[in-house]
């Protein structure tokens, strides 16, 4: 439906889904990363190619020993606690997380260091 003001507003799709499907119009390969429990994740293994987005909103993001490198689109719950390597707290770079739970975030593994790039407006 169109408001007085022109603006078609999204009803019929989660936030999460809108956000992959921009990204794979944009030419972005995606596999999704589902949570162990309500917003915690662990990824322990990368894809072949291209990027993970977790399904839901992130509370925890544990990145097994084994990762050397991943990069990881996601939103960060209200709750939000960061990232960890198999268990333990993470080199962070880059902007720091508002946990809005709206926000679009790549979280990017290189060289022991995570980097988060803010994607969203």
């Amino acid at each position: 439906m169109i408001n007085n003001d022109r603006i078609v507003q999204v009803t019929a799709v989660d936030l999460l889904t809108l956000y992959a499907t921009m990204l794979a119009i944009g030419g972005v390969t995606l596999a999704t990363v589902d949570a162990t429990n309500p917003g915690d994740f662990e990824v322990k293994s990368a894809p072949a190619s291209g990027s993970l987005i977790a399904s839901e909103p992130v509370a925890s993001l544990d990145i097994a020993s084994g990762v050397s490198a991943v990069t990881i689109y996601f939103v960060p719950a209200y709750d939000y606690k960061g990232f960890t390597i198999n268990g333990a707290a993470a080199t962070m770079a880059g902007d720091d997380v508002e946990a809005d739970g709206r926000t679009l975030y790549l979280a990017t593994l290189s060289s022991g260091t995570i980097t988060i790039a803010k994607k969203g407006v």
